[in-house]
């Protein structure tokens, strides 16, 4: 029969005879592991993607933040020029500042706060007046400023601004309120200079100011325009004296050269940081050494008409150096992120072995009925795209979305090769399953691992030769990789030795009457999922994710000790209080600082200039230090600087020299003539020390003398001038005590300090708080995928633990035996592995810390190597331990009983 009946019949049978489209009926057939596959490649392209902008954000802000503190004079573009050349007037000063302007806005633009230009005398004059303030009696110094904008920083409190001048007439000026009020200079006040090589010069205050941003960057650089400065001069005795700075008008341009014997024009044209980048750091640098000492300064000079015409910046050094700080946290940051990434490949490839080892018969089956291995695994590619490609896309969208970054190009890229991993793992291991063996496996194995352990060992022994690659060399890869080759090797050892050692248990588990611990230690011992012997993946997994946490805890444990190192040795001790030059401290401010809650260690000191006079013909300047010895002596502990045992300043006979601790340049007498004021003292050198905790270095002459009826021939006058405490102390709180004990005037003069603060100040550094959060979010990471490369080896046996189970059931085993043959079997692996890599984390800490130089981290500069300590790696591996375990337990409770019951029902057809 023909007709349009019978070719619908025939079309309807076709598409009921047609094979079901494969990777549908394997994705209907499996939804479970469908979703489980999707969301393992979803979480793992998500880490990836998002790591590289997090890394760009982080070193973004830490350079933006590192040029932030240096301050708007080291980030300026600052152009000047000198008179010599002709005096330039007010509308050259502009022209010349447009020029430069229209050079800038490639690589960098200008801050908001705008350019700052004028001219000014290039140095101050004396001030003759015998009504002017004068400290020390040195006459205070004024210097002569023009700025053009001066009116929008300024609001005028008393008088006019100044103007022109008659010929002969003083220079009419402007001074800021507080200097007026310092120097004793109201409105009217003729001030008149020393005479100087031009003669003498005078100026008329006409108004008084007030400056509206006195800390704002407008007036960086600019001297004591905005407030009076109170300088010290530098010959002995030092003397006081007030320098000071006041504004002309655009008229008095040309008096500034004969009052500062010359005068400079200058343009300050600061480079906005906030909006700079480290990967742009190159581009900035050039386009900032062109201005510099480039084709951009050259054309400068001849736009604005003087060869003189200089340009600098402290720009190119800051950016050597931000760059130096990259480079030298990126080996340490890079650990973390190194780990996670061994970690999810192992996951991956368990996975992969999992699906292997449930899907091998299946497998098999295609290859005897003709199916050849190419085709197979492009079938099931073909299976991993569907489930993975959707989920990798998500994925980095997501980390594209709620990272951002102008940088995609790293995230693109790790994303990519994580999406490849997750594409490729099943395909290639089933590649390899259905391929002949072509040798011997554990012979390969055996080989395998022998070449792991021989570049572990070369790559500790290069670190340990070579050190860390140099500043400016960029990631040194072996530091980052060798102690993730420790954590693998030590795997590779522990799953070798893992069958002895629990065989071993198992063997003396069956002395006992109880069969279950025996039975779980025997499978532990012999491996399950049908292999011969444990896989060593979940191992390597669980090394991997232990040495990266507790590398990393030593590395952070290591940078918080010498930061308080370093502020204790900045300090002096935990807190300080020094009392001003030539005064002491009250009796009764420290005893109420001895006090304290959290002061430990009390320790006031008297510190005194002093000379020392021995062969050479001059005498050697030093610093007498006078304290007790005991309270001393655990304050140079604590500190790290010029410990000595105290019963070598025990004193001597009367008539014998007083014992003093001498730094390296006095140890060559025994006997020493000292000058302290005007009394001379003989000393006895009893020990030599390397520093004082009173001063910062240890490369100052000093001199300790112990305190006491010992010591009643120093000539002190005087209290002790300086207090030092041991012991957590709240600096809020000494500062209290100061204003308590001391007239309100005098307060502002003692110095209060804290090592608390210092700390802080040490650990505000965004490229340090990036490095932390990096490792902990590392941490996180590597936990996360060791407790999946534990549950996926727990599925990989569960269908075979199940039969074991049903089967004793069957004999009258109970459910709490069932649960304890589970933890039996699985815990042992788990734990060992976990107490194992945190060996291995110290052994990389000992082995690696002598290379690691931790400078950058801290803030300051330390001796290069780790302190390591065994209780913060030991927590990590106690509570990666923990979550283990608490995962053994919710699988076998939550899917434990229902396997038994399926198998139960189903009888065993293995």
């Amino acid at each position: 029969m023909t007709g349009p009946a019978h070719t619908a019949r025939s079309t309807a049978e076709a598409r009921r005879t047609r094979p079901a489209p494969w990777v549908r009926t394997r994705l209907r057939a499996a939804p479970l592991t469908v979703l489980l596959g999707a969301a393992l490649a979803f979480v793992a392209v998500l880490a990836a993607a998002a790591l590289p902008r997090a890394v760009d954000r982080g070193a973004d802000a830490a350079l933006r933040s590192f040029l932030h503190d240096q301050g708007p004079s080291r980030t300026s573009l600052t152009a000047t020029a000198t008179s010599r050349y002709g005096p330039m007037d007010p509308q050259q000063l502009d022209s010349a500042l447009a020029a430069l302007r229209a050079r800038t806005g490639g690589a960098f633009r200008l801050d908001a706060s705008g350019p700052v230009h004028g001219a000014r005398g290039l140095r101050g004059r004396p001030l003759a007046g015998p009504e002017l303030a004068r400290p020390d009696g040195v006459d205070p110094q004024l210097s002569l400023v023009h700025l053009p904008e001066a009116a929008a920083h300024t609001a005028l409190v008393a008088g006019r601004m100044p103007g022109a001048s008659a010929p002969g007439a003083p220079v009419q000026i402007a001074l800021s309120r507080g200097t007026a009020a310092a120097i004793g200079a109201p409105v009217g006040t003729v001030l008149e200079s020393r005479a100087g090589i031009f003669g003498t010069a005078r100026a008329e205050v006409v108004g008084l100011y007030e400056a509206t941003d006195a800390t704002g960057a407008y007036w960086t650089d600019l001297g004591c325009l905005a407030s009076p400065c109170l300088k010290t001069t530098t010959g002995l005795p030092p003397m006081r004296y007030w320098e000071t700075a006041a504004l002309v008008g655009p008229e008095a341009l040309d008096r500034l050269a004969p009052w500062g014997e010359t005068a400079e024009y200058f343009w300050r044209l600061p480079v906005d940081t906030g909006v700079l980048r480290a990967d742009l750091m190159p581009s900035v640098s050039r386009e900032v050494a062109s201005f510099v000492a480039g084709p951009a300064a050259t054309g400068l000079s001849r736009t604005v008409g003087r060869p003189d015409l200089r340009v600098s910046s402290g720009l190119p050094d800051l950016f050597a150096r931000a760059e130096a700080r990259q480079q030298a946290a990126a080996p340490l940051a890079a650990i973390g992120p190194a780990g996670v990434a061994g970690v999810a490949a192992v996951v991956f490839f368990l996975a992969a072995g999992l699906g292997g080892d449930r899907r091998a018969a299946e497998l098999r089956l295609l290859l005897a009925r003709g199916g050849s291995r190419r085709s197979i695994a492009g079938r099931l590619l073909g299976e991993s795209a569907v489930t993975v490609l959707p989920a990798a896309a998500l994925a980095c969208a997501l980390a594209l979305l709620f990272v951002p970054s102008p940088r995609f190009t790293a995230s693109l890229l790790a994303a990519a090769g994580v999406t490849a991993l997750a594409l490729l793992a099943f395909p290639i291991r089933a590649f390899v399953l259905l391929s002949g063996r072509r040798g011997s496996r554990p012979r390969r194995r055996l080989v395998a691992e022998g070449l792991v352990l021989a570049v572990t060992a070369a790559a500790v022994w290069e670190v340990r030769r070579r050190g860390v690659a140099p500043s400016g060399a960029g990631l040194d890869p072996l530091l980052v990789a060798a102690p993730l080759l420790l954590a693998v090797s030590g795997g590779l050892a522990l799953s070798r030795l893992q069958p002895l050692l629990v065989g071993a248990a198992a063997r003396v588990a069956g002395r006992g009457s109880g069969l279950v611990g025996f039975l779980g230690l025997a499978r532990a011992a012999r491996g399950t999922g049908g292999g011969a012997r444990p896989s060593v993946l979940p191992v390597v997994a669980l090394f991997l994710a232990v040495t990266t946490a507790g590398f990393g805890v030593t590395v952070l444990g290591s940078v918080d000790a010498a930061r308080l190192q370093a502020a204790r040795q900045a300090v002096g001790g935990d807190s300080q209080i020094s009392a001003p030059a030539g005064q002491s401290l009250p009796p009764d401010l420290v005893r109420a600082a001895a006090a304290l809650p959290g002061v430990r260690t009390s320790v006031p000191v008297w510190t005194s200039d002093g000379f020392v006079f021995g062969d050479a013909p001059t005498p050697v300047h030093i610093t007498v230090v006078v304290a007790e010895p005991a309270a001393y002596a655990e304050l140079a502990r604590a500190v790290g600087r010029g410990g000595f045992d105290p019963a070598v300043l025990a004193a001597g006979g009367p008539g014998s020299p007083l014992p003093a601790l001498v730094s390296r340049d006095l140890a060559g007498p025994k006997v020493l003539r000292v000058r302290i004021g005007n009394e001379d003292l003989r000393v006895a050198a009893a020990a030599v020390v390397d520093g004082t905790p009173v001063l910062p270095g240890a490369g100052a002459a000093t001199l300790v003398l112990p305190a006491g009826p010992a010591a009643t021939a120093l000539p002190r006058s005087a209290g002790a001038n300086r207090w030092f405490g041991l012991g957590r102390t709240d600096g809020s709180r000494l500062t209290e005590l100061v204003g308590a004990a001391v007239p309100a005037s005098a307060a502002a003069q003692y110095r209060v300090g804290t090592s608390s603060s210092v700390v802080a100040g040490l650990a505000s550094d965004p490229l340090q708080e990036s490095a932390g959060r990096l490792f902990w979010a590392s941490v996180a990471a590597a936990a996360g995928f060791a407790l999946l490369a534990v549950m996926l080896t727990l599925v990989r046996a569960a269908p075979e633990r199940a039969a074991l189970l049903a089967r004793l059931r069957t004999m009258g085993l109970r459910p709490r035996q069932g649960m304890a043959l589970v933890l039996a079997e699985a815990l042992p692996q788990a734990v060992v592995a976990a107490f194992g890599g945190a060996v291995v984390a110290l052994a990389s800490a000992a082995l690696l810390g002598p290379a690691v130089d931790l400078s950058t981290l801290v803030g300051s500069r330390v001796p290069a190597g780790l302190r390591t300590a065994a209780g913060p790696v030991l927590a990590q591996a106690l509570g990666l331990a923990g979550l283990v375990s608490a995962v053994v337990l919710a699988e076998a409770a939550i899917s434990g009983r229902r396997q038994i019951t399926t198998e139960l029902r189903a009888g065993d057809q293995r």
